[in-house]
Protein backbone atom coordinates (compact mmCIF):
# COMPACT_ATOMS: atom_id res chain seq x y z
CA UNK A 1 0.00 0.00 0.00
CA UNK A 2 1.22 3.52 -0.83
CA UNK A 3 0.76 5.84 2.17
CA UNK A 4 0.82 9.63 2.06
CA UNK A 5 1.23 11.94 5.04
CA UNK A 6 -0.11 15.47 5.30
CA UNK A 7 0.94 17.75 8.16
CA UNK A 8 -0.52 21.20 8.78
CA UNK A 9 1.08 23.57 11.27
CA UNK A 10 -1.90 25.62 12.40
CA UNK A 11 -2.31 28.63 14.67
CA UNK A 12 -3.41 26.60 17.70
CA UNK A 13 -2.43 23.03 16.80
CA UNK A 14 -0.52 20.87 14.36
CA UNK A 15 -2.61 18.17 12.70
CA UNK A 16 -1.48 15.24 10.60
CA UNK A 17 -3.27 12.51 8.71
CA UNK A 18 -2.25 9.45 6.73
CA UNK A 19 -4.15 8.45 3.61
CA UNK A 20 -3.76 5.83 0.94
CA UNK A 21 -3.47 6.74 -2.74
CA UNK A 22 -7.28 6.89 -3.07
CA UNK A 23 -7.68 9.47 -0.31
CA UNK A 24 -8.98 7.06 2.33
CA UNK A 25 -7.90 8.26 5.76
CA UNK A 26 -5.91 5.64 7.66
CA UNK A 27 -5.09 7.45 10.90
CA UNK A 28 -4.33 10.86 12.37
CA UNK A 29 -2.45 12.67 15.11
CA UNK A 30 -2.38 16.17 16.58
CA UNK A 31 -0.55 18.38 19.04
CA UNK A 32 -1.95 21.56 20.59
CA UNK A 33 -0.23 24.74 21.73
CA UNK A 34 -0.99 28.42 22.14
CA UNK A 35 0.32 31.65 20.70
CA UNK A 36 1.69 34.48 22.82
CA UNK A 37 -0.13 37.82 22.98
CA UNK A 38 2.15 39.90 25.23
CA UNK A 39 0.52 43.20 24.24
CA UNK A 40 -2.74 44.24 22.56
CA UNK A 41 -2.64 43.40 18.83
CA UNK A 42 0.58 41.40 19.24
CA UNK A 43 0.59 37.71 18.32
CA UNK A 44 3.78 35.69 18.19
CA UNK A 45 5.12 32.18 18.59
CA UNK A 46 8.48 30.49 19.18
CA UNK A 47 9.49 28.32 16.24
CA UNK A 48 10.63 25.49 18.50
CA UNK A 49 6.98 24.93 19.46
CA UNK A 50 6.08 24.20 15.84
CA UNK A 51 9.06 21.93 15.33
CA UNK A 52 8.30 19.98 18.50
CA UNK A 53 4.67 19.60 17.46
CA UNK A 54 5.61 18.19 14.05
CA UNK A 55 8.14 15.77 15.56
CA UNK A 56 5.57 14.62 18.11
CA UNK A 57 2.84 13.93 15.55
CA UNK A 58 5.35 12.07 13.38
CA UNK A 59 6.36 9.91 16.36
CA UNK A 60 2.69 9.24 17.04
CA UNK A 61 1.99 8.27 13.41
CA UNK A 62 5.02 5.96 13.28
CA UNK A 63 3.39 3.83 15.97
CA UNK A 64 0.16 3.54 13.98
CA UNK A 65 1.32 2.73 10.43
CA UNK A 66 4.01 0.75 8.68
CA UNK A 67 6.44 3.57 7.90
CA UNK A 68 8.06 1.50 5.13
CA UNK A 69 4.87 2.14 3.12
CA UNK A 70 5.07 5.94 3.43
CA UNK A 71 5.89 7.38 0.01
CA UNK A 72 5.94 11.13 0.77
CA UNK A 73 5.20 13.78 3.39
CA UNK A 74 3.83 17.25 2.57
CA UNK A 75 3.70 20.12 5.06
CA UNK A 76 1.48 23.20 5.02
CA UNK A 77 1.33 25.93 7.60
CA UNK A 78 -0.23 29.04 9.01
CA UNK A 79 0.74 32.31 7.42
CA UNK A 80 3.83 33.15 9.46
CA UNK A 81 3.89 36.86 8.68
CA UNK A 82 7.53 37.86 8.41
CA UNK A 83 8.60 34.26 8.96
CA UNK A 84 10.97 32.74 11.51
CA UNK A 85 13.93 35.15 12.01
CA UNK A 86 17.10 33.05 11.82
CA UNK A 87 20.75 33.84 12.35
CA UNK A 88 23.62 32.58 10.21
CA UNK A 89 23.60 29.30 12.17
CA UNK A 90 19.88 28.85 11.35
CA UNK A 91 18.84 29.45 14.95
CA UNK A 92 15.76 31.56 15.75
CA UNK A 93 16.73 34.91 17.26
CA UNK A 94 13.26 36.39 17.83
CA UNK A 95 9.67 35.18 18.07
CA UNK A 96 7.78 34.78 14.80
CA UNK A 97 5.24 37.55 14.25
CA UNK A 98 2.32 35.59 12.81
CA UNK A 99 -0.53 36.72 10.58
CA UNK A 100 -2.65 37.86 13.53
CA UNK A 101 -0.01 40.31 14.77
CA UNK A 102 -0.93 43.93 13.98
CA UNK A 103 1.89 45.88 15.60
CA UNK A 104 3.35 47.32 12.36
CA UNK A 105 0.98 50.29 12.21
CA UNK A 106 3.63 52.99 11.73
CA UNK A 107 5.37 50.96 9.03
CA UNK A 108 2.09 50.55 7.18
CA UNK A 109 1.51 54.30 7.18
CA UNK A 110 5.07 54.90 6.00
CA UNK A 111 4.51 52.63 3.00
CA UNK A 112 1.26 54.40 2.12
CA UNK A 113 2.99 57.78 2.14
CA UNK A 114 6.38 56.89 0.64
CA UNK A 115 5.57 54.02 -1.73
CA UNK A 116 1.88 54.41 -2.42
CA UNK A 117 -0.82 51.76 -2.54
CA UNK A 118 -1.18 51.97 -6.32
CA UNK A 119 2.52 51.30 -6.92
CA UNK A 120 2.50 48.45 -4.44
CA UNK A 121 -0.55 46.85 -6.06
CA UNK A 122 0.94 47.23 -9.54
CA UNK A 123 3.93 45.08 -8.59
CA UNK A 124 2.65 42.76 -5.87
CA UNK A 125 -1.08 42.48 -6.54
CA UNK A 126 -1.68 43.42 -2.90
CA UNK A 127 -2.25 46.41 -0.67
CA UNK A 128 -0.43 47.28 2.56
CA UNK A 129 -1.55 46.40 6.09
CA UNK A 130 0.07 45.22 9.34
CA UNK A 131 -1.21 41.77 8.35
CA UNK A 132 1.47 41.43 5.66
CA UNK A 133 4.87 39.98 6.46
CA UNK A 134 6.93 42.74 4.87
CA UNK A 135 5.54 45.35 7.29
CA UNK A 136 6.46 43.05 10.18
CA UNK A 137 10.02 42.82 8.80
CA UNK A 138 10.10 46.61 8.74
CA UNK A 139 8.87 46.74 12.36
CA UNK A 140 11.71 44.48 13.51
CA UNK A 141 14.19 46.66 11.57
CA UNK A 142 12.84 49.83 13.16
CA UNK A 143 12.26 48.60 16.71
CA UNK A 144 14.82 45.82 17.24
CA UNK A 145 17.94 47.01 15.39
CA UNK A 146 20.27 44.65 17.30
CA UNK A 147 18.02 41.70 16.42
CA UNK A 148 17.82 42.87 12.80
CA UNK A 149 21.61 42.74 12.50
CA UNK A 150 21.58 39.11 13.65
CA UNK A 151 18.91 38.01 11.16
CA UNK A 152 20.40 36.21 8.18
CA UNK A 153 17.18 34.67 6.86
CA UNK A 154 13.41 34.71 7.27
CA UNK A 155 11.68 31.37 6.69
CA UNK A 156 7.92 30.72 6.88
CA UNK A 157 7.08 28.35 9.76
CA UNK A 158 6.51 25.26 7.63
CA UNK A 159 9.70 25.95 5.65
CA UNK A 160 11.69 26.25 8.88
CA UNK A 161 10.34 22.82 9.86
CA UNK A 162 11.13 21.43 6.40
CA UNK A 163 14.69 22.72 6.82
CA UNK A 164 14.97 20.95 10.18
CA UNK A 165 13.64 17.72 8.63
CA UNK A 166 15.76 17.78 5.47
CA UNK A 167 18.57 20.32 5.77
CA UNK A 168 17.27 22.09 2.62
CA UNK A 169 16.31 25.78 2.47
CA UNK A 170 13.42 26.90 0.28
CA UNK A 171 9.89 28.25 0.33
CA UNK A 172 6.94 27.88 -2.03
CA UNK A 173 5.15 30.37 -4.29
CA UNK A 174 2.10 30.74 -2.05
CA UNK A 175 4.14 31.46 1.09
CA UNK A 176 6.40 33.92 -0.75
CA UNK A 177 3.44 35.70 -2.31
CA UNK A 178 1.59 35.96 1.00
CA UNK A 179 4.42 38.05 2.44
CA UNK A 180 3.11 40.83 0.17
CA UNK A 181 5.06 44.00 -0.62
CA UNK A 182 8.34 42.37 -1.71
CA UNK A 183 7.00 39.65 -4.05
CA UNK A 184 6.34 40.41 -7.73
CA UNK A 185 3.13 38.51 -8.43
CA UNK A 186 3.55 38.65 -12.20
CA UNK A 187 7.20 37.58 -12.28
CA UNK A 188 6.68 35.06 -9.43
CA UNK A 189 9.86 36.21 -7.73
CA UNK A 190 11.17 38.70 -5.20
CA UNK A 191 10.88 42.28 -6.40
CA UNK A 192 14.27 43.99 -6.49
CA UNK A 193 12.54 47.36 -6.84
CA UNK A 194 10.38 46.95 -3.75
CA UNK A 195 13.14 45.38 -1.67
CA UNK A 196 15.35 48.40 -2.35
CA UNK A 197 12.53 50.86 -1.64
CA UNK A 198 11.66 49.14 1.66
CA UNK A 199 15.23 48.63 2.82
CA UNK A 200 15.06 44.85 2.99
CA UNK A 201 18.01 42.82 1.73
CA UNK A 202 17.17 39.97 -0.63
CA UNK A 203 19.80 37.93 1.18
CA UNK A 204 17.38 37.65 4.08
CA UNK A 205 14.92 35.74 1.87
CA UNK A 206 15.11 32.15 0.61
CA UNK A 207 16.72 32.01 -2.80
CA UNK A 208 14.80 28.93 -3.87
CA UNK A 209 11.04 29.34 -4.48
CA UNK A 210 9.30 26.09 -5.39
CA UNK A 211 5.86 25.01 -6.57
CA UNK A 212 3.83 23.64 -3.66
CA UNK A 213 3.72 20.25 -5.37
CA UNK A 214 7.54 20.01 -5.58
CA UNK A 215 9.89 17.94 -3.44
CA UNK A 216 11.76 20.29 -1.10
CA UNK A 217 14.13 17.67 0.31
CA UNK A 218 14.40 14.23 1.86
CA UNK A 219 13.99 13.13 5.46
CA UNK A 220 17.38 13.08 7.17
CA UNK A 221 18.75 10.06 8.99
CA UNK A 222 18.78 11.96 12.28
CA UNK A 223 15.08 12.93 12.08
CA UNK A 224 14.12 9.52 10.72
CA UNK A 225 15.74 7.85 13.72
CA UNK A 226 14.11 10.28 16.15
CA UNK A 227 10.60 9.89 14.71
CA UNK A 228 10.57 6.23 13.67
CA UNK A 229 10.46 6.83 9.92
CA UNK A 230 12.80 5.71 7.16
CA UNK A 231 15.37 8.22 5.95
CA UNK A 232 15.11 9.48 2.40
CA UNK A 233 11.33 9.93 2.32
CA UNK A 234 10.48 12.90 0.04
CA UNK A 235 9.29 15.98 1.92
CA UNK A 236 7.04 18.13 -0.26
CA UNK A 237 7.00 21.93 -0.13
CA UNK A 238 3.28 22.40 0.60
CA UNK A 239 1.90 25.90 1.05
CA UNK A 240 -0.20 28.37 3.01
CA UNK A 241 -2.82 26.36 4.86
CA UNK A 242 -5.83 28.33 3.62
CA UNK A 243 -5.00 27.59 0.00
CA UNK A 244 -4.15 23.95 0.73
CA UNK A 245 -7.51 23.57 2.51
CA UNK A 246 -9.16 25.11 -0.54
CA UNK A 247 -7.50 22.45 -2.66
CA UNK A 248 -8.71 19.81 -0.19
CA UNK A 249 -12.29 20.81 -1.00
CA UNK A 250 -11.67 20.26 -4.71
CA UNK A 251 -11.23 23.84 -5.95
CA UNK A 252 -9.55 23.50 -9.33
CA UNK A 253 -11.46 25.87 -11.63
CA UNK A 254 -12.31 29.55 -11.71
CA UNK A 255 -15.49 30.31 -9.76
CA UNK A 256 -15.20 27.37 -7.37
CA UNK A 257 -14.90 28.82 -3.88
CA UNK A 258 -14.31 27.62 -0.34
CA UNK A 259 -14.45 29.02 3.18
CA UNK A 260 -11.86 27.49 5.49
CA UNK A 261 -12.92 28.22 9.03
CA UNK A 262 -10.48 27.55 11.82
CA UNK A 263 -9.04 30.14 14.20
CA UNK A 264 -9.67 32.61 11.39
CA UNK A 265 -11.78 32.35 8.27
CA UNK A 266 -10.29 32.40 4.78
CA UNK A 267 -12.78 32.50 1.93
CA UNK A 268 -11.17 32.25 -1.48
CA UNK A 269 -11.33 31.30 -5.11
CA UNK A 270 -8.82 30.91 -7.96
CA UNK A 271 -8.28 32.52 -11.36
CA UNK A 272 -5.54 33.18 -13.88
CA UNK A 273 -4.59 36.56 -12.45
CA UNK A 274 -7.18 38.47 -14.43
CA UNK A 275 -9.36 39.34 -11.42
CA UNK A 276 -6.91 40.99 -9.05
CA UNK A 277 -8.47 43.42 -6.62
CA UNK A 278 -6.71 45.12 -3.71
CA UNK A 279 -9.57 44.31 -1.31
CA UNK A 280 -8.36 40.71 -1.33
CA UNK A 281 -5.09 38.99 -0.54
CA UNK A 282 -3.64 37.59 -3.77
CA UNK A 283 -0.88 35.02 -4.15
CA UNK A 284 0.01 31.98 -6.31
CA UNK A 285 -2.21 28.93 -5.82
CA UNK A 286 -0.81 25.72 -4.37
CA UNK A 287 -1.15 23.82 -7.66
CA UNK A 288 0.03 25.30 -10.96
CA UNK A 289 1.23 28.29 -8.96
CA UNK A 290 3.01 29.86 -11.90
CA UNK A 291 -0.30 30.28 -13.72
CA UNK A 292 -3.06 30.37 -11.10
CA UNK A 293 -3.75 32.99 -8.42
CA UNK A 294 -5.59 32.39 -5.17
CA UNK A 295 -7.59 35.43 -3.98
CA UNK A 296 -9.03 35.41 -0.50
CA UNK A 297 -10.64 37.50 2.19
CA UNK A 298 -12.22 36.33 5.39
CA UNK A 299 -12.26 37.08 9.10
CA UNK A 300 -9.24 37.48 11.35
CA UNK A 301 -11.15 35.95 14.24
CA UNK A 302 -13.77 33.30 13.43
CA UNK A 303 -13.26 30.08 15.37
CA UNK A 304 -11.22 32.22 17.76
CA UNK A 305 -14.31 34.11 18.93
CA UNK A 306 -16.22 30.86 19.44
CA UNK A 307 -13.35 29.60 21.59
CA UNK A 308 -13.29 32.93 23.44
CA UNK A 309 -17.01 32.65 24.10
CA UNK A 310 -16.75 29.01 25.20
CA UNK A 311 -13.93 29.84 27.60
CA UNK A 312 -15.75 32.88 28.96
CA UNK A 313 -18.77 30.76 29.86
CA UNK A 314 -16.63 27.82 30.95
CA UNK A 315 -18.62 25.69 28.54
CA UNK A 316 -16.77 22.52 27.62
CA UNK A 317 -19.42 21.10 25.33
CA UNK A 318 -20.15 23.08 22.16
CA UNK A 319 -22.93 20.66 21.22
CA UNK A 320 -24.77 21.79 24.37
CA UNK A 321 -24.47 25.42 23.29
CA UNK A 322 -25.62 24.55 19.79
CA UNK A 323 -28.67 22.68 21.06
CA UNK A 324 -29.70 25.72 23.12
CA UNK A 325 -28.98 28.19 20.30
CA UNK A 326 -31.16 26.20 17.90
CA UNK A 327 -34.20 27.25 19.93
CA UNK A 328 -33.38 30.94 19.50
CA UNK A 329 -35.02 32.69 16.55
CA UNK A 330 -32.85 33.91 13.64
CA UNK A 331 -31.29 37.28 14.33
CA UNK A 332 -30.68 36.25 17.95
CA UNK A 333 -33.66 38.36 19.04
CA UNK A 334 -31.93 41.62 18.19
CA UNK A 335 -28.33 40.90 19.23
CA UNK A 336 -25.68 41.83 16.69
CA UNK A 337 -22.04 40.82 17.10
CA UNK A 338 -19.13 42.41 15.28
CA UNK A 339 -16.50 39.64 15.39
CA UNK A 340 -13.52 41.93 14.83
CA UNK A 341 -11.63 41.09 18.02
CA UNK A 342 -8.21 41.73 16.42
CA UNK A 343 -9.12 44.32 13.81
CA UNK A 344 -9.90 43.07 10.32
CA UNK A 345 -7.96 42.20 7.18
CA UNK A 346 -9.36 41.61 3.68
CA UNK A 347 -11.74 42.81 2.41
CA UNK A 348 -12.31 45.56 5.03
CA UNK A 349 -8.63 46.27 5.87
CA UNK A 350 -9.71 48.00 9.05
CA UNK A 351 -7.05 48.13 11.76
CA UNK A 352 -9.13 50.16 14.18
CA UNK A 353 -12.38 48.21 14.37
CA UNK A 354 -12.91 45.99 17.42
CA UNK A 355 -15.35 43.38 18.63
CA UNK A 356 -18.79 44.53 19.70
CA UNK A 357 -21.95 42.98 21.15
CA UNK A 358 -24.93 45.25 20.50
CA UNK A 359 -28.60 44.97 21.40
CA UNK A 360 -28.41 43.24 24.76
CA UNK A 361 -31.42 43.21 27.08
CA UNK A 362 -32.24 41.48 30.35
CA UNK A 363 -34.16 38.81 28.47
CA UNK A 364 -31.06 37.60 26.66
CA UNK A 365 -28.96 34.69 27.82
CA UNK A 366 -26.08 32.45 26.87
CA UNK A 367 -27.93 30.79 23.98
CA UNK A 368 -28.84 34.14 22.38
CA UNK A 369 -25.24 35.26 22.53
CA UNK A 370 -23.91 32.02 21.11
CA UNK A 371 -26.29 32.17 18.16
CA UNK A 372 -25.31 35.80 17.56
CA UNK A 373 -21.64 34.78 17.49
CA UNK A 374 -22.38 32.05 14.93
CA UNK A 375 -24.38 34.48 12.83
CA UNK A 376 -21.60 37.07 12.86
CA UNK A 377 -19.24 34.64 11.09
CA UNK A 378 -21.84 34.14 8.35
CA UNK A 379 -22.28 37.91 8.04
CA UNK A 380 -18.55 38.44 7.47
CA UNK A 381 -18.63 35.67 4.87
CA UNK A 382 -21.38 37.59 3.10
CA UNK A 383 -19.26 40.75 3.23
CA UNK A 384 -16.59 38.83 1.33
CA UNK A 385 -19.09 37.63 -1.26
CA UNK A 386 -20.35 41.17 -1.81
CA UNK A 387 -16.79 42.46 -2.23
CA UNK A 388 -16.07 39.73 -4.78
CA UNK A 389 -19.22 40.59 -6.71
CA UNK A 390 -18.24 44.27 -6.75
CA UNK A 391 -14.76 43.31 -8.00
CA UNK A 392 -16.37 41.10 -10.69
CA UNK A 393 -14.58 38.00 -9.41
CA UNK A 394 -16.49 34.96 -10.74
CA UNK A 395 -18.11 32.99 -7.91
CA UNK A 396 -20.18 29.84 -8.42
CA UNK A 397 -23.63 29.60 -6.76
CA UNK A 398 -22.36 26.94 -4.33
CA UNK A 399 -19.85 27.59 -1.55
CA UNK A 400 -17.84 24.82 0.06
CA UNK A 401 -16.96 24.94 3.74
CA UNK A 402 -14.14 23.11 5.52
CA UNK A 403 -12.84 23.31 9.06
CA UNK A 404 -14.27 22.73 12.50
CA UNK A 405 -17.37 24.85 12.06
CA UNK A 406 -18.48 22.70 9.11
CA UNK A 407 -19.48 20.12 11.71
CA UNK A 408 -22.11 22.51 13.07
CA UNK A 409 -25.37 21.84 11.24
CA UNK A 410 -26.85 24.98 12.81
CA UNK A 411 -24.08 27.19 11.43
CA UNK A 412 -24.39 25.59 7.99
CA UNK A 413 -28.12 26.41 7.99
CA UNK A 414 -27.40 29.96 9.16
CA UNK A 415 -24.75 30.47 6.48
CA UNK A 416 -26.90 29.06 3.68
CA UNK A 417 -29.77 31.35 4.72
CA UNK A 418 -27.61 34.47 5.15
CA UNK A 419 -25.81 33.90 1.82
CA UNK A 420 -28.93 32.64 0.02
CA UNK A 421 -26.93 29.84 -1.56
CA UNK A 422 -26.15 26.17 -1.22
CA UNK A 423 -23.42 25.28 1.24
CA UNK A 424 -21.50 22.05 0.75
CA UNK A 425 -19.39 20.41 3.46
CA UNK A 426 -17.43 17.18 3.44
CA UNK A 427 -17.17 14.25 5.83
CA UNK A 428 -13.39 14.46 6.16
CA UNK A 429 -11.77 14.97 9.54
CA UNK A 430 -9.14 17.42 8.29
CA UNK A 431 -8.85 20.07 5.62
CA UNK A 432 -5.31 21.32 4.96
CA UNK A 433 -3.67 17.99 5.96
CA UNK A 434 -5.95 16.25 3.48
CA UNK A 435 -4.81 18.64 0.75
CA UNK A 436 -1.22 18.03 1.84
CA UNK A 437 -1.64 14.29 1.28
CA UNK A 438 -2.79 14.99 -2.26
CA UNK A 439 0.16 17.35 -2.86
CA UNK A 440 2.48 14.61 -1.59
CA UNK A 441 1.06 12.18 -4.13
CA UNK A 442 1.17 14.76 -6.90
CA UNK A 443 4.84 15.47 -6.18
CA UNK A 444 5.92 11.84 -6.56
CA UNK A 445 3.80 11.13 -9.64
CA UNK A 446 0.91 9.16 -8.14
CA UNK A 447 -1.39 11.70 -9.79
CA UNK A 448 -1.06 13.55 -13.07
CA UNK A 449 -3.60 16.34 -12.70
CA UNK A 450 -4.87 18.55 -9.86
CA UNK A 451 -8.46 17.65 -10.71
CA UNK A 452 -7.86 14.14 -9.47
CA UNK A 453 -8.44 15.56 -5.97
CA UNK A 454 -12.14 15.53 -6.86
CA UNK A 455 -12.00 11.73 -7.00
CA UNK A 456 -10.95 11.75 -3.35
CA UNK A 457 -13.97 13.66 -2.11
CA UNK A 458 -17.29 12.19 -1.02
CA UNK A 459 -20.42 13.82 -2.43
CA UNK A 460 -20.60 16.05 0.59
CA UNK A 461 -23.46 17.35 2.69
CA UNK A 462 -25.61 19.92 0.90
CA UNK A 463 -27.30 22.53 3.08
CA UNK A 464 -29.98 24.70 1.50
CA UNK A 465 -31.29 28.07 2.74
CA UNK A 466 -34.23 27.83 5.13
CA UNK A 467 -37.02 29.73 3.44
CA UNK A 468 -38.51 31.28 6.57
CA UNK A 469 -35.11 32.63 7.63
CA UNK A 470 -34.30 34.50 4.43
CA UNK A 471 -36.09 37.82 5.03
CA UNK A 472 -35.10 37.83 8.72
CA UNK A 473 -31.44 37.50 7.84
CA UNK A 474 -31.64 40.20 5.19
CA UNK A 475 -32.73 42.61 7.91
CA UNK A 476 -30.22 41.23 10.40
CA UNK A 477 -27.34 41.59 7.93
CA UNK A 478 -28.44 45.17 7.21
CA UNK A 479 -28.23 45.86 10.97
CA UNK A 480 -24.77 44.30 11.00
CA UNK A 481 -23.56 46.57 8.18
CA UNK A 482 -25.20 49.63 9.74
CA UNK A 483 -23.57 48.95 13.10
CA UNK A 484 -20.17 48.66 11.49
CA UNK A 485 -20.65 51.83 9.41
CA UNK A 486 -22.01 53.71 12.42
CA UNK A 487 -19.03 52.83 14.58
CA UNK A 488 -16.65 53.85 11.78
CA UNK A 489 -18.48 57.12 11.19
CA UNK A 490 -18.40 57.88 14.89
CA UNK A 491 -14.68 57.29 15.04
CA UNK A 492 -15.00 54.79 17.89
Amino acid sequence: MDLLIGIDIGTSSTKAIVTDESGREITSASASYSINTPKPLWAECDAQIWLNAVLNVMKDLSKKVDTSEVRAIAISGLYGGAGVPLDSEMNPVYPTLIWMDKRAIEQTEWVKINIGVEKLFEITGNTVDPYFGFTKMMWIHDNEPDIWKKIALFLPPKDYVIYKLTGEISTDFSSAGNIGGIFDLRKRNWSEEMLKALGISQEKLPEKILPSEAIAGYLSEEIAKETGFKSGIPVVSGGVDAAVATLASGVCDEGENTAMIGTSMCWGTIHNGNHLDWHFVNFPYVVNGKERVYSFGGATTAGAIIEWFRTLYKERNLSHLEAMARHITPGAEGITVLPFFMGERAPLWDMDIRGCIYGLSLSHGEAHLYRAFLESIAYVLKLNMKAAEKAKIPVNPCTMVVGGISKSSLWLEIAASVLEREIRSFAISSDAPYGDCFLAGLAIGLFNDMKEIKNWLPDGKKTQPIKDWGSIYKDAFARFESLYRGIKAGGL
